[in-house]
């Protein structure tokens, strides 16, 4: 398959790469990353390099083609586009890719949050979009790397045009896991209350393990994910189950002590320790955050039910805050921050 990566951060670096890696040999994938002139003279350098928990692969320069704009000729070849921009650019990206695409293109989105899909689905009719949860970590390292730092695998709205099963072939033989739903919505929520632990991570820099190894990083995170939680009860939402545990039972995880919760985790996934989240990325590049797309839209569902969200608004002005500051994570300790949360 001809395949467009746009947006190609941290997801879509590795998502390319593992494609071409596997499919570039043998003449079967072609893979055109859309991204930042920066990433395009850092692969340009370096090539690209995907890294896992136990072995790394690397792309050379000369076999990457990497463009600036998502309206590039070699986009407007591909037969899928797999969207992987930040939320607040997918209406953007949807209005160029109307324009590029052929008809007959399928467009997967690889994005946070529950609404993107809606958005590029307003806009590219009548091509396919498909929602997908990329239910993994993905890390920058510099120099071309990009470092898978947690498990888990692609989860994706089942379609059964010969495109999307075509698609779904070519993530499979690049091994990623690929679990399908018809209804992916309850999935989509269940990620997006699980990705409110970022702003956690973004306002403290602590990396993954160690929030869910610190016991007061894990009373805030309880905390918001319980409030959340709250809000979804009210709007009547019932997200999936993570990794077959009912997401009800996370705020009571986040209260056990620290060796039950190693047990827990290392049950459900296996974390790194360089895992982060890409909220904290975007805070220390100084770029603007996806803090509305999650934190933020439990703020809106609340206020649409009638609930309440103090903590989450909370977090939400906190971020936009650290955003002001300029390029750097806060750096708050877990005493501070929650002392924070309780602030007006």
């Amino acid at each position: 398959m001809r395949i467009a990566i746009v947006g190609a951060g941290s997801i879509g670096c590795y998502v390319g790469g593992k494609l071409l890696a596997a499919g570039a040999g043998a003449g079967t994938t072609n893979v055109v990353f859309v991204g930042r002139p920066r990433l395009r003279d850092e692969l340009a350098a370096h090539g690209l390099t995907t890294r896992d928990f136990d072995r790394a692969r690397t792309v050379a320069a000369e076999q990457l083609n990497v463009v600036v704009s998502a309206d590039d000729p070699a986009v407007a070849a591909c037969d899928a586009a797999l969207v992987c921009v930040k939320s607040a650019q997918t209406a953007e990206v949807a209005a160029t890719l109307a324009r590029v695409l052929r008809p007959d293109a399928l467009v997967a989105s690889l994005q946070n949050g529950v609404r993107n899909a809606g958005v590029l689905r307003a806009a590219l009719a009548p091509r396919h979009v498909i929602a997908t949860i990329v239910s993994f970590n993905v890390v920058s390292r510099g120099e071309g790397v990009f470092h898978r730092a947690m498990t888990g695998p692609l989860i994706m709205e089942r379609h059964d045009d010969p495109r999307a099963r075509r698609l779904v072939a070519t993530l499979t033989a690049a091994g990623f896991p690929v679990e399908e739903r018809d209804d992916l919505a309850p999935d989509q929520w269940t990620k997006l209350v699980v990705n409110l632990n970022n702003a956690v991570s973004a306002l403290t820099g602590a990396p993954t393990r160690e929030l869910l190894l610190t016991p007061g990083y894990r009373r805030v995170i309880g905390a918001v994910v319980g409030e959340a939680l709250g809000v979804l009860r009210a709007a009547r939402i019932k997200p999936a189950r993570l990794r077959g545990v009912p997401l009800s039972i996370m705020p009571t995880v986040m209260r056990l002590p620290t060796p039950l919760v190693r047990l827990v985790t290392r049950a459900q996934m296996k974390v790194d320790p360089e895992a982060r989240s890409s909220m904290w990325e975007d805070l220390t590049r100084g770029r603007p955050t996806e803090v509305e797309y999650l934190n933020g839209e439990i703020v809106r569902l609340a206020e649409t039910t009638g609930a309440a969200a103090p903590l989450n608004r909370r977090i939400v002005s906190l971020i936009h805050e650290a955003e002001r500051s300029g390029p750097g994570s806060p750096g708050l300790d877990a005493k501070s921050l929650w002392s924070r949360l309780q602030g007006p």
